[in-house]
């Protein structure tokens, strides 16, 4: 499935985190695929609210939990730089597609990182 939201398809997903060289481009390459599957459940599966929303948004974000032992093995780590990227990255996709009251905090509470 391809991403129909315009304001998704043309944003650079974990770009400042592509920009420092801290951060393996293998690694990063799979987190940018967690938040574009994201995006595509999020059309496919519209949810009716925040709850809703909450839902796959925490789901994503355990599959960044599982992402850290690679970041770990590559010499690297979630840490605060790159939780506000990947967090920041979570409130974009909510704004993108119509939550504008979407908690931050909320959207990636399953987070260990």
């Amino acid at each position: 499935m391809s991403i129909s939201n315009e304001q998704v398809a043309g944003h650079a997903f974990l770009q400042g985190l592509y920009e420092d060289d801290y951060y393996p481009d293998h690694v990063l390459d799979r987190g940018k695929a967690v938040l574009l599957r994201l995006c595509e459940r999020i059309e496919a599966d519209r949810p009716a609210g925040l709850a809703g929303l909450y839902v796959l948004t925490q789901a994503a974000t355990q599959e960044f939990n599982d992402l850290e032992a690679e970041f770990d093995a590559a010499g690297s780590e979630i840490e605060t730089v790159a939780r506000e990227e990947i967090g920041g990255d979570f409130w974009f996709v909510a704004h993108a597609y119509g939550f504008e009251d979407a908690d931050a905090e909320e959207l990636i509470a399953t987070r260990e990182w």
